[in-house]
């Protein structure tokens, strides 16, 4: 055997002991072993569950008081109430006369009663239920999740004999007495 067989030999001889200790190592994990353990539903569900709670307790936790403003004296202009840190949608009625002001990102769904879209610049209310924009004096539908980008904009009581407007609110508002 000459040099170039002995040496071709040797490699080949290399090549078949990395591929059969690879094989014999296993490379992937089989299902059931400790590489990669059978796991229960019911081990899923639990570990989950506490990541869920781990979450809603960082979304809690992490935004201070969740406490209602209402009635703050806010130097005699209306009654200030919500947080934007809220989550969860608060009663509030308004009567004729008064005017419903939402802070930014703030949503309101008008249960009973009439009212009137307030705007203070040109830009509208957001009507998420429709799909469509309310400019200012539109009547304001009920039972329709109104979005307020910004501050200033809000809803008017309609002046009838005897209206009250229940609304559901969702972060700050302020109620204000109407400019007439």
């Amino acid at each position: 055997m000459n040099l170039k067989s002995k040496v071709l030999v040797v490699a080949s001889a290399l090549v078949c002991v990395t591929t059969v200790s690879i094989i014999a190592s296993g490379v992937g994990a089989q299902p059931g072993d400790s590489q990669d353990p059978l796991v229960t539903k019911s081990y899923v569900d639990t570990q989950i569950k506490k990541l869920v709670q781990e979450e809603i307790g960082k979304q809690q936790g992490g935004t201070g008081s969740g406490g209602n403003n209402s009635g703050s004296g806010n130097s005699g202009s209306g009654s200030e109430g919500g947080s934007s840190a809220d989550t969860a949608m608060e009663i509030v009625t308004i009567k004729p006369g008064q005017q419903l002001v939402a802070k930014a990102g703030a949503e309101f769904v008008i249960r009973a009663g009439k009212a009137a879209i307030y705007s203070s610049d040109a830009n509208g209310v957001s009507d998420l239920t429709a799909g469509s924009d309310l400019a200012n004096g539109t009547d304001a539908p009920t039972n329709h999740l109104l979005m307020f980008p910004r501050e200033g904009r809000g809803i008017v009581a309609k002046d009838t004999v005897k209206n009250s407007v229940v609304v559901m609110v969702r972060g700050g508002y302020e109620i204000q007495k109407t400019n007439k």
